[in-house]
């Protein structure tokens, strides 16, 4: 067997960089206003080590557009370069200064990159790119590096008289966006909007209102406030962000300006978390719960990943659990396991560790403020109820949480926990079922009627109304041992109690004659039942098949085709009801007696929204015959 290496055509290494190691273009930005931060956290660094001397001066990093030379630069007055520097890190693929510097100062460094690659990420949008450096260092020189996308470049003298590095970038023609004040500050906002270093941009118009001290007429009113705009400096970053801090030392009021912040269109949050952990990994952040009553797909994305403060991501369901994407704020962390890129999360022990940090971090939130105040918890429950059930459902952790402070919800507005609803049950409605019934409506207007024929027979009726309550309800089936069962579900004589049972006051042929008839009006569409029911309940009522239901609900909130699952349902007709034996039994004229069965079929249909197209006309048009 021989031995050797594999070799790279570096003729194809810009390709390789211009197309495939980016997820987006755009990520240019990020990475070199990261390193022009880096440059200038080793410069504090050796400050702080006593290895600068003197005053450091200025930090700021400035954005600049000269759009006549077609060249967007980014500056700093961080560490620079030396010669040897710029041949050792610059000409050399990924070999990062970075890690260089991580290496030799540890525990006293904070520096972003550590693969050697951002730089050239410029080459996405840039036919040429220039360095002009000067080192940190006493007698350093400063030094001009050029690049045209391939591997050739030239090395100099530059002319730059003060310390820190520009990268000047060449706009490509088919990148001229870039050269656009607005695009810029769109990129900055997105990705530099917290970095620990301010970020100058341009200048900007400052208002404000002095009080005037401007001579007037005897008589005549002086103006109280003169209008004052003033050029001052564009800051596009926050230095110091909210999660940075001590939440000992935050307020209500800091929290909900740093969210305003974050989402200034938003709706005040409900509450927050601020997660600050520094074992067996480092993670800080906010999450805020949002008001999310309404759909859940326009709530997600709203958690910002950042590494180093730098902005990463806002797809981060591979480290915050499904249920938890709902929530908004920051998560920043060091240890992060992010691609060579910066753009994707990587597989690793870490990401299940911060997840189940987060996932233990909100049950305990939400544990606490249930029990610190339960008044105030059930205020909050139109928009917990969606995190909680979601997480129940999704979180087999979370679920055992999170059923201590779960709340089901009855017609009458009042809120009961698992168990105390179980025992609610116990207590009022010992019924001839072996299981824990649980009788619920999701829509409390559309099926009125029958929530209030349940209620009469002492039930409480639970309003289940989200569209995260059916996959919700079956949990609890699955783990509690409870049954659950629609109003439409069920015929009042599965809700009466043993004692209560209605005899059948029809003889056996008239009974035949009844079921006969219906059964020909129905047709294929159901299958006719004779109840004895009370003889106030409908004479006909439509009973759905439950689980048939429940699957084409799961089938619709998953988006997928429901045609396989068509409505099921049973006609109930209560032989007890006096109608049945006027109307049908007691009625000489045939014709007569089908016209009323349908009637009374279609008026049951009506009831449950199953009435349409040329059935609903048919039955407007005979209700109109009949008043007549």
């Amino acid at each position: 067997m021989e031995k050797g290496n594999i070799s790279v055509q570096t003729e194809n290494i810009f390709p390789i960089i211009k197309k495939f190691l980016y997820s987006d273009q755009e990520i240019f930005l990020r990475e070199l206003v990261s390193n022009a931060v880096d440059a200038t956290s080793k410069l504090k660094t050796l400050n702080r080590k006593g290895e600068f001397k003197g005053d450091i001066g200025e930090t700021t990093i400035d954005i600049l557009i000269d759009k006549d030379a077609k060249t967007l630069t980014i500056r700093d007055r961080g560490i620079g370069m030396t010669k040897e520097e710029v041949e050792k890190y610059l000409n050399q693929v990924a070999l990062s200064s970075a890690q260089d510097f991580v290496d030799k100062y540890q525990e006293d460094a904070s520096i972003i990159g550590h693969f050697g690659l951002g730089f050239y990420s410029a080459f996405m949008v840039a036919d040429k790119v220039e360095v002009n450096t000067l080192s940190w260092n006493d007698g350093a020189k400063s030094v001009r590096w050029i690049c045209e996308g391939d591997p050739s470049y030239e090395i100099g003298d530059g002319d730059r008289d003060f310390r820190g590095t520009d990268i000047i970038l060449h706009i490509s023609e088919d990148s001229e966006q870039y050269l656009e004040e607005g695009e810029i500050e769109g990129l900055l906002n997105k990705y530099a909007r917290f970095l620990p270093i301010p970020i100058r941009f341009g200048t900007k118009t400052e208002t404000t209102y002095e009080d005037s001290d401007v001579a007037v007429i005897e008589g005549e009113d002086k103006p109280e406030q003169v209008k004052v705009e003033t050029e001052v400096d564009n800051i596009v970053n926050n230095t110091d962000p909210l999660w940075k801090k001590n939440p000992a030392d935050l307020t209500d009021d800091d929290y909900k300006d740093f969210y305003r912040e974050l989402y200034p269109m938003g709706q005040p949050p409900m509450f927050w978390i601020h997660l600050n952990i520094d074992f067996p990994f480092n993670l800080t952040g906010i999450l805020y719960f949002p008001k999310v009553s309404g759909g859940l797909e326009l709530q997600r994305n709203k958690i910002q990943l950042y590494s180093n403060q730098v902005y990463v991501t806002d797809e981060v369901k591979e480290i915050v659990p499904e249920f938890l994407t709902l929530l908004h704020g920051v998560i920043d962390s060091p240890d992060i396991p992010l691609n060579v890129s910066r753009s994707y999360l990587q597989a690793d022990t870490n990401v299940k560790k911060i997840t189940g940090y987060i996932t233990k971090k909100v049950a305990e939130k939400l544990s606490s403020l249930y029990k610190d105040n339960r008044e105030d918890y059930e205020s909050k429950w139109g928009d917990l109820g969606v995190f909680v059930k979601y997480g129940m459902i999704s979180e087999d952790k979370f679920y055992d949480r999170a059923k201590k402070f779960v709340l089901l919800e009855n017609t009458d507005n009042r809120k009961f926990t698992l168990e105390e609803y179980k025992e609610r049950i116990a207590e009022n409605q010992t019924d001839k079922h072996d299981k824990v019934i649980g009788i619920y409506t999701a829509d409390e207007d559309r099926q009125h009627t029958l929530v209030a024929g349940a209620i009469d027979r002492g039930y409480d009726v639970l309003k289940l109304e989200h569209a995260i309550d059916a996959p919700f309800i079956q949990s609890l089936e699955q783990k509690e041992g409870m049954t659950f069962v629609r109003v439409d579900s069920a015929t009042p004589d599965q809700l009466v109690q043993k004692d209560e049972e209605k005899e059948l006051l029809l003889s056996e042929e008239e009974q035949t004659t009844v079921k006969d008839l219906f059964t020909a009006v129905v047709a294929n569409k159901g299958n006719v039942e004779l109840k004895p029911l009370d003889t106030t309940d409908a004479p006909v009522q439509i009973v759905r098949n439950e689980f048939m239901r429940r699957m084409k609900e799961m089938q619709q909130l998953q988006g997928q085709d429901t045609s396989m699952f068509p409505d099921m349902y049973n006609v109930v007709v209560n032989a007890n009801n006096p109608v049945v034996k006027e109307q049908i039994l007691n009625n000489e004229d045939e014709a007569a007696r089908t016209e009323n069965a349908t009637h009374l079929y279609q008026l049951a249909l009506l009831s449950q929204q199953l009435l349409s197209g040329a059935d609903l006309k048919a039955f407007v048009d005979r209700s109109v015959k009949m008043m007549k």
